[in-house]
């Protein structure tokens, strides 16, 4: 699994853009907001009363439905 509950919310969203619609799919309001370079996936999980594993499970996937970027 390529996230966990550790990791930043800003982190995510910058290194994977493909995962901003996820937060968007699950009402989470952390796209744009100063707060996601400090809050983890746990912390934003808790404060928009999502299920962790449902929220990892559906980020992952939309990783791994998206092509591997390839070095030119």
């Amino acid at each position: 699994m390529p996230f966990g509950v550790y990791d930043l919310v800003d982190d995510i969203m910058r290194g994977w853009p493909q995962t901003i619609r996820v937060f968007l799919e699950f009402r989470m309001s952390c796209v744009g907001c100063p707060i996601a370079t400090f809050h983890t996936v746990d912390d934003a999980c808790r404060e928009h009363g999502v299920e962790q594993d449902a929220f990892l499970k559906a980020l992952c996937s939309s990783v791994e439905m998206c092509p591997e970027e390839t070095a030119d």
